[in-house]
């Protein structure tokens, strides 16, 4: 296993529990603006892109501006209304995090989120400062495009086989892949294990603290003792 500097995470369905605040939140905006529901295993296939694209690939024949901002603002709406009482984070993501932190490793984000979004996130959290670099889709390119992990590892000064990228969307398997860096697959985030599988992730799991046990032999006691 590479002896791995930089941590890179995806925000929803990996770190916070909030997939279903976002299906939701599509089927609201779809309801306001009068076009169909989208089944949620398809609203959940799009989680991970910037929202301008994840509206054009639900909705194709949205092809007109302004009823492509009533989306818009009608998903953001009932977002905020949801996120009043921020997402959780799922079972041993702070540990772990903390851990990770404490042990030497960078740790960042790479996300479809706004910049608002996840400065508002963040915040929640409190953890302002706690990731080296954060990128957000409005800021740079949307997943599966590399450039956000690109400007991440020039921010962190470290190549791409010393990065690790944990994301739970194919456009983030995919991501890792064209920036040339390993990727683990969470299966208990917005797509199954069976779909991110092809992507060939170097590992794959179903609960959080399992990147800890992978890592144990690179990490010090004090991850074990976190997430072991």
């Amino acid at each position: 296993m590479p002896d791995y500097e930089l941590l890179i995470f995806d925000w929803d369905g990996t770190l916070a529990d909030s997939i279903g605040r976002i299906v939701e939140s599509m089927w609201t905006a779809a309801d306001r603006c009068e076009l169909p529901r989208r089944e949620a295993v398809a609203v959940k296939g799009i989680i991970g892109l910037g929202l301008p694209e994840a509206i054009a690939s639900l909705y194709p024949e949205l092809n007109d501006s302004r009823r492509v901002e009533a989306f818009r603002q009608a998903y953001s709406e009932h977002w905020l209304l949801l996120e009043r009482q921020p997402s959780p984070l799922f079972p041993g993501v702070r540990e772990a995090l903390a851990a990770f932190r404490s042990a030497g490793y960078q740790l960042a984000v790479a996300t479809g989120k706004s910049r608002r979004g996840l400065d508002r996130a963040l915040a929640g959290q409190g953890w302002e400062t706690f990731f080296e670099v954060t990128r957000c889709a409005d800021e740079t390119a949307s997943k599966p495009d590399p450039l956000m992990l690109d400007e991440i590892l020039v921010h962190c000064g470290v190549p791409a086989e010393r990065a690790l990228m944990v994301g739970d969307s194919v456009f983030d398997l995919q991501m890792a892949a064209r920036a040339g860096m390993d990727a683990v697959a969470v299966g208990f985030g917005a797509q199954p294990l069976s779909v991110l599988q092809a992507c060939g992730p170097c590992l794959s799991i179903n609960h959080f603290e399992e990147l800890g046990v992978w890592l144990m032999p690179s990490v010090s006691r004090e991850v074990r003792d976190h997430v072991g």
